[in-house]
């Protein structure tokens, strides 16, 4: 089939929108924003407002619910935005946390170049394609602690695991702590977030998929992901938190994040941040991220 289409112009979008029955306020607005924000990227938000008519006429396909308006689609993808923004935030902690985790484990027990060690790790090829990563790193690197190394040291060519583990992307770091070896080392790693190390390989290679998506600016909010995390069974209070069957949304991320930052900060604010954005939705638009019904009043967000 001969994709056909023909390009819009905004005024043209908005027509199209209205005879599909959205509303608009404030037609200048609504220019502006269609002026800035891509038509196609904005449909992902008002696909929720359109009408599941069983067997719609060819001039009603995609007509919006009565009194959709163009500012609650706006709105919705708003949220999203802040939500991603909050993500973000938090994964940078987590992500931090875990790099500290794995080189202190690692170098207190096996010493500074630890991770140069192919006895240390599971599963060879894996190994070799992690040390294979970690030297591109290191070429491309301006890094003024990586030259100082290099300058000054000789043997062994490469920095300490102390050093090395600030090179690391998150989808690395994952590879690298998922292939430790001794089951012992990667309890000691996971029990800095009082978790099990089951619970915290699965979660770091969760979290490389959630910050791409969030890097990339794509929707959050009710996207189903693709990789899942394995639920934890202990501590008993977080194992509680989670809405088990909604394991390809987003909000049982948020409660893992939640436990992992007020391990890592007690007196952290995200909590008291993120529940008063998903205080500003309706219960369905929370529904789509997996939410229960008395998510608000779980002691996740107490």
């Amino acid at each position: 089939m001969l994709f056909s289409k023909p390009p819009l112009a905004v005024p043209d979008q908005i027509r199209l929108l209205k005879e599909r029955d959205m509303v608009f306020a404030d037609e200048a607005r609504a220019t502006r924003v269609l002026q800035h924000i891509n038509y196609y990227r904005l449909r992902a938000y008002w696909l929720p407002f359109e009408a599941q008519l069983s067997a719609p006429p060819a001039h009603a396909q995609h007509a919006f619910k009565p009194g959709t308006e163009f500012d609650n689609v706006v709105a919705l993808y708003i949220f999203d935005r802040k939500l991603r923004l909050l993500l973000l935030e938090a994964i940078e902690r987590v992500e931090i946390a875990m790099r500290t985790h794995w080189a202190q484990v690692l170098a207190e027990r096996y010493g500074s170049h630890a991770y140069l060690r192919g006895d240390l790790f599971q599963k060879p090829a894996i190994f070799d394609a992690c040390l294979k990563s970690m030297d591109e790193e290191l070429s491309r690197s301006k890094e003024t602690f990586v030259q100082h190394y290099l300058d000054k040291y000789t043997d062994p060519s490469r920095p300490p695991i102390w050093a090395i583990c600030e090179l690391l992307t998150l989808g690395q770091l994952s590879k690298w702590l998922g292939n430790v070896k001794l089951r012992n080392d990667r309890q000691a790693m996971a029990h800095r977030l009082g978790l099990d190390e089951v619970v915290v390989c699965a979660f770091a290679h969760h979290l490389t998929h959630v910050r791409n998506l969030c890097a990339h600016h794509s929707r959050v909010w009710n996207r189903k992901l693709t990789f899942t995390m394995t639920l934890p069974r202990r501590p008993s209070e977080v194992a509680v938190q989670f809405n088990a069957p909604e394991d390809r949304r987003i909000y049982n991320t948020l409660v893992m994040l939640v436990w992992c930052i007020k391990t890592i900060s007690p007196d952290t604010t995200w909590p008291k941040r993120m529940h008063a954005l998903l205080s500003t939705r309706t219960t369905a638009d929370l529904k789509s991220m997996g939410a229960p019904g008395d998510w608000a009043s779980r002691s996740t967000w107490r």
